[in-house]
């Protein structure tokens, strides 16, 4: 299933964030990166939603 890609600037960087903390920690429990990140980058409801989705969807994989 393919996800559709962001539009906001503030859902791209928490994806990017997320992505490299993930990247340099893979334990890290996703959802409470997921919500650090929805914090730290004012994210919207809806951009919280996909965010949490995208997550889950994408696990950390170890280098």
């Amino acid at each position: 299933m393919s996800t559709a890609m962001p539009q906001g600037d503030a859902l791209k960087k928490a994806i990017l964030w997320v992505s490299e903390k993930r990247k340099a920690q893979p334990d890290l429990n996703a959802k409470k990166l997921a919500d650090d990140a929805c914090l730290q980058f004012d994210l919207s409801p809806k951009d919280s939603e996909f965010l949490l989705r995208f997550v889950k969807e994408n696990p950390a994989t170890p280098s």
